[in-house]
């Protein structure tokens, strides 16, 4: 059964590594899919590349903004163009492994969640690993959600035909943090994680997202701005944040001695 899965992948001046995302989206097992790729105003060669794979593989859907719009504008606008089932993302410098959309549909339909999303390894710039893999809850109530993002991004997928299509808000960061706490309550039921590695994910030195202390901020704006609570109902839902990240999290986050198996 399945259906057609549509994987958004936002760029900017992504040169670098575009070509091995979109290559880890060709080796997937389970064919049935559209990558949509958003190029936002890029000033190197991420348009050529792009357009090379295009040429040769219709299911490589491609479009360049004359304007820099930031990274939810582009999700948005690819998640209007999608025709899937399903959606998942799949940012520039980030991989899946071959198997990843094919375990994930069955695991989905076999447990009929709407939700789902998995572990994940880290690696660098330079694509090898960092030794650190990212533990998938089991289940993930919208409490638990709402308190800590659990879920990473390049891993999720939620159900189009079940939930209707997703837009992130419009705020500079954690906007997939947001999207995937309203995939989960518009579901009613929790999103489940599958065990398996099935990404990996690059952390680049000197971005917010590997100095976590950068985000306090977007933590805050996140309650404050987009769940639009009260200034003291922000920052004690910011606490519950930091008791879940220094307490919580790290239950769910593994050294490993090598996991570059699956890297290409």
């Amino acid at each position: 059964m399945n259906g057609l899965v549509s994987i958004i992948t936002p760029i900017y001046n992504s040169s670098k590594y575009i070509a091995e995302a979109i290559i880890s989206v060709q080796q997937q097992t389970y064919t049935n899919w559209e990558h949509i790729i958003i190029d936002d105003a890029s000033s190197d060669s991420s348009t050529e590349i792009v357009e090379g794979f295009a040429a040769k593989d219709s299911r490589v859907r491609f479009y360049k903004h004359s304007e820099n719009k930031g990274t939810a504008f582009c999700r948005n606008f690819a998640t209007e163009m999608a025709t899937g089932k399903y959606i998942a993302f799949l940012d520039s410098d980030d991989l899946w492994v071959p198997e990843k959309l094919k375990i994930q549909l069955d695991f989905m339909e076999y447990y009929q969640c709407d939700v789902s999303f998995s572990s994940y390894v880290q690696i660098d710039k330079n694509r090898q690993p960092l030794h650190k893999r990212i533990i998938a809850k089991k289940s993930l109530s919208y409490k638990k959600q709402h308190s800590n993002n659990y879920i990473g991004n390049l891993t999720g997928m939620y159900n189009v035909q079940k939930l209707g299509k997703i837009m992130a808000p419009k705020i500079r960061k954690r906007q997939d943090w947001a999207v995937w706490l309203e995939a989960i309550k518009r579901s009613g039921k929790p999103a489940m994680g599958i065990q398996q590695d099935l990404a990996y994910y690059c952390v680049r030195k000197g971005s917010v997202s590997s100095n976590k202390w950068k985000l306090v901020k977007y933590n805050f704006q996140f309650y404050y701005r987009y769940l639009n609570y009260s200034w003291p109902k922000s920052v004690y839902f910011l606490l519950i944040f930091f008791w879940e990240y220094f307490f919580e999290r790290p239950k769910f986050i593994e050294r490993v001695v090598c996991r570059n198996d699956l890297l290409p």
